[in-house]
């Protein structure tokens, strides 16, 4: 498996998808990158030479940001919210859906199981 920026990426798929692997790449910047290094984003992963992922490399550091840095930017932004008290801050700590989603049915990945409240004995 070629080693891009510290990830391993997946050898048997092709060039534009391999690179997908990687944090904070989509298919448009995958396509960009091939472009820029004048690869073809058809070939297969396993067949970059040592060179190639060298050029790779040199390309996302300079020009992206990508996986670690771009984890710990997302992460920050998070933390400025939060401590700022702003709406979407609150949402986030109180681990409810952040941009206008409804809470009343469908957000259950988020809020956590259905809790029931008991009715009062009479």
């Amino acid at each position: 498996m070629p080693r891009v920026i510290g990830i391993d990426i997946p050898d048997k798929k092709r060039l534009e998808i391999s690179l997908m692997y990687i944090y904070g790449i989509g298919r448009h910047v995958s396509n960009e990158i091939c472009a820029k290094l004048n690869l073809d984003k058809n070939m297969k992963a396993y067949n970059l030479s040592e060179d190639d992922i060298a050029r790779i490399n040199a390309l996302l550091q300079s020009d992206y940001v990508v996986e670690g840095d771009l984890r710990r930017q997302v992460q920050n932004n998070i933390k400025r919210l939060i401590s700022i008290h702003s709406y979407r801050g609150m949402r986030h700590r109180l681990g409810l859906p952040v941009r206008g989603q409804r809470t009343r049915t469908n957000a259950r990945t988020r809020k956590g199981k259905r809790k029931t409240v008991a009715n009062k004995k009479k």
